[in-house]
């Protein structure tokens, strides 16, 4: 049964119906039929309807002659990301001086920007760059959390045709380590620090011990934020403000379409991050897609999505509101500081139509109360949703006790290699609790079984049979990792690692990871980033690392140590150890317990068995284990006490 019901009056004023009449179409189905069909016929018309201002126009839409592993998306073009989100209104006379940029931060201030002003922003910080001998084809990270010169800084570095990649901001220094020297950043941008309920958090003294294991950074440019605390500029340290004292840079570097944009880590069961590459043509095209046409984001609408620009969806907001003309804004510290109605707060002083959050903050919100809900939020059009599946119970509140049963949720889910959505819940169609109506135009999207075969009703893999635009090219460096992540178990298949299920009525769910990868409130974690990092301490011999699951967060991340022998198992050090993991993977990502078990379940050849280890924990069945050479640790593991589990 649907919860929400679209008028058909609400169809037809919506984007994407009038985009669908424009070609032909008035029924969904058969429109998503078309655009998996014939993707280059699609993908030229998305193009156009979001008025793309090419530098060089394309000569073809689609090769894939390397296979659609490698697909080459609007071939010859050359456009410039910067043109795309920015540059194109700052030039625009109707345009110019509409406000692109609304930034509150957690104190209060706020500051905004037209299109010119920022544009004007950017050109200097462009100019900056260009001095620091930052080219064509560089490497520079932003360790930064949602400011103005956040927005600056990733403009700026693609105006000139270098390459940003975005870290969380609430990373510690292994983790910022990590992905800087994966990387290869030429140089970082940070803060001195930032604000996080009522505290200030040193972002520059964690990034500084982070570097110390990142030789190829040349320079650091710091922002001061908040200027309470002097901050020691080092050797080869350069203040913000000495990057705008240069002439604006004007000129454009104009990119092919498939060159590198943006580099955007994730997390993955083995080894180390992987670096998605995404392109000139496909990160901003795609995510202005979905923002726009999807969900019915249109000129001078205000886009504003509480996430960090670490995430993908940091980058969503930004490609997606400006492509389509919108005001984005950013907000800085916790949405419930001072009091639980600050998210509501800020919808209603800046007439927010498009509200982007995750199940995790709503159900944070939802402890609060609902006597927070005074404000009006009449300007609130659409709340879109994602990061982890919802439970029933939260979803209701927030479309019962925020939209009041009138304002649709768009949940979606894709990720950071998709650059945008794979599902969706279009506007056209009626919106089921807690589901997804629809696979997105031109995402081939279906459930298979173990063969690889289509099937309904049942719970399966999550696979896409087609290339689409936004789709990274490749893992950076790493080109067989990549084939392997997605492409190795079936042929011309993408295996996206969700479970999914699709009901009677065509309508979806994901039911959750199908590999290992720990995502803590929409936070993705590999296991095997955590136990590298706990083994590497002195009290550890071996570590493991698992999520459970968590009404609040999705997944709670539970580690396993095996300690050495010389080490006690006392409340003492396992207070140390989890001190130690906060450190270095960041507080938002501190494990929910760590247990002193006396060794890790192990096949014959050495193996860890972390499904073992989950299942034995959570009391789910084992299944055959006779390729394990320590059988007796699981009991150990299920006798441990989990959390907020009472004493028999």
């Amino acid at each position: 049964m649907a919860q929400w019901n679209p008028s058909e009056e609400y169809i037809e004023n919506t984007r994407l119906y009038k985009w669908m009449q424009k070609l032909g179409y008035s029924e969904y189905d058969l429109f998503h039929q078309q655009s998996i069909n014939d993707v280059e016929w699609f993908w030229r018309r998305v193009e156009k309807e979001l008025g793309i201002p090419w530098l060089n126009h394309y000569d073809r839409v689609l090769d894939v002659e390397k296979g659609i592993q490698w697909p080459k998306w609007y071939v010859n073009g050359k456009l410039n990301a910067y043109e795309l989100a920015l540059g194109q209104w700052a030039k625009d006379p109707i345009m110019t001086q509409k406000e692109a940029l609304i930034w509150e931060g957690e104190d209060g201030e706020v500051r905004r920007y037209t299109f010119s002003s920022l544009a004007t922003e950017v050109n200097k910080v462009a100019a900056g760059l260009k001095k620091l001998d930052v080219k064509r084809g560089d490497v520079v990270a932003l360790y930064m959390p949602m400011i103005p010169e956040t927005i600056m800084a990733l403009m700026a570095v693609s105006k000139i045709g270098a390459i940003f990649t975005p870290v969380f901001s609430g990373y510690g220094q292994e983790a910022i380590a990590t992905r800087i020297a994966a990387s290869r950043a030429k140089l970082v941008i940070t803060v001195d620090s930032s604000q996080r309920k009522g505290k200030e958090i040193m972002l520059k003294d964690e990034l500084d011990k982070a570097l110390l294991n990142c030789p190829e950074v040349e320079s650091v440019v710091v922002v001061r934020r908040t200027k309470t605390k002097a901050v020691q500029l080092k050797e080869k340290h350069i203040a913000w403000e000495e990057l705008l004292s240069h002439q604006p840079c004007l000129e454009i570097e104009p990119m092919n379409s498939d060159e590198p944009l943006m580099l955007l880590y994730t997390s993955g069961t083995t080894g180390k991050p992987k670096g998605t590459v995404h392109t000139h043509s496909g990160f901003p095209i795609k995510a202005g897609f979905d923002a726009g046409i999807c969900m019915d984001l249109k000129r001078q609408d205000t886009l504003f999505w509480y996430t960090d620009m670490g995430w993908m969806m940091g980058p969503f907001l930004v490609y997606g509101g400006w492509v389509n003309g919108a005001t984005i804004m950013l907000y800085e510290g916790s949405p419930d500081f001072p009091n639980a109605d600050r998210l509501w707060q800020l919808i209603d002083r800046y007439h927010i139509s498009h509200l982007g959050i995750s199940p995790t903050l709503i159900r944070s919100l939802m402890r609060h109360g609902d006597n927070w809900l005074t404000q009006k939020l009449s300007s609130l059009r659409v709340i879109a949703s994602t990061g982890e599946p919802w439970n029933d119970d939260a979803w209701y509140w927030l479309f019962e006790k925020v939209g009041k049963e009138k304002i649709p949720i768009f949940n979606y889910t894709g990720g950071t290699e998709i650059a945008g959505g794979i599902l969706g819940n279009v506007l056209v169609r009626p919106i089921k609790v807690s589901m997804f109506n629809a696979a997105l135009p031109g995402m081939s999207a279906y459930v298979a079984d173990c063969w690889g075969n289509q099937m309904e009703n049942q719970v399966g893999e999550l696979v896409l049979t087609k290339p689409w635009v936004g789709m990274t090219n490749g893992f950076w460096e790493q080109p067989k990792r990549y084939l392997k992540t997605y492409w190795s178990r079936w042929p011309n298949m993408w295996i996206h690692g969700d479970w999914a299920i699709t009901d009677e009525d065509g309508y979806w769910k994901i039911t959750g990871r199908s590999d290992d990868i720990i995502n803590v409130a929409g936070k993705r974690v590999g296991p095997s980033e955590v136990e590298t990092i706990l083994a590497s301490h002195h009290y550890v011999h071996e570590a493991g690392a698992i999520g459970i699951p968590d009404h609040r967060k999705g997944d709670a991340l539970i580690c396993f140590a095996v300690l050495q022998e010389s080490i006690e198992m006392t409340n003492t050090v396992k207070e140390t150890l989890l001190d130690f993991l906060s450190v270095k993977l960041g507080k938002s990502l501190r494990p929910n317990d760590i247990h002193f078990i006396s060794d890790l379940p192990k096949t014959k050849n050495g193996k860890v068995m972390r499904r073992l280890i989950k299942n034995a924990y959570l009391h789910l069945k084992l299944g055959d284990i006779s390729s394990i050479e320590n059988p007796n640790v699981l009991d150990e593991i299920a006798q441990l006490k989990r959390p907020g589990q009472k004493n028999l």
